[in-house]
């Protein structure tokens, strides 16, 4: 049952997606994650919007009103829910190849679906990134991960910087 569940969130997630990432487009910002979840106030759908030079309190509140106008129309969630629209912060979920290309040299954290290698958790330099895989540098042993087998990774700012 939890795995159906799951699944039903996964298809909910790539319908929002598919929905909202051409109008975010089309105001000069990038779909960064899409999370739709179960919490103790509710359901939640929380979207993660950047643009190069960083988002502003304007800029959340302004998509806000045109992103929920379009998930009314939509409607492609079956249940009540509280929009959320947020930036994501210094430690930006990566979810595309391209969100990886831009942290190349920087620490990152991810875990896998099904264990690479004989682990499923990572931190390390990211060293290499294209449209299937990455390379990221553990203890001084690079490992490949294919991007398929990605769970969650995110960015991890402070240490990156520490790096510098």
């Amino acid at each position: 049952m939890a795995a159906e569940q799951e699944g039903k969130e996964k298809q909910i997630r790539a319908a929002i997606w598919d929905l909202v990432e051409p109008v975010i487009e089309a105001a000069g910002l990038e779909l960064i994650e899409v999370e739709y979840q179960r919490e103790p106030h509710g359901w939640v759908l929380r979207l993660f919007i950047d643009r190069e030079e960083g988002m502003g309190l304007d800029d959340c509140a302004r998509m806000s009103r045109v992103l929920g106008d379009l998930l009314d129309v939509n409607d492609p969630v079956p249940n009540a829910y509280h929009l959320e629209l947020s930036s994501p912060g210094l430690n930006r979920p990566l979810r595309r190849p391209q969100h990886y290309n831009k942290q190349i040299g920087q620490v990152i954290e991810l875990r896998t679906i099904v264990p690479a290698g004989s682990r499923r958790k990572f931190k390390g330099i990211l060293l290499a990134a294209d449209d299937s895989q990455i390379t990221l540098e553990c203890g001084g042993q690079a490992h490949v991960i294919q991007l398929s087998n990605v769970e969650k990774a995110r960015l991890r700012y402070f240490e990156s910087q520490e790096r510098a």
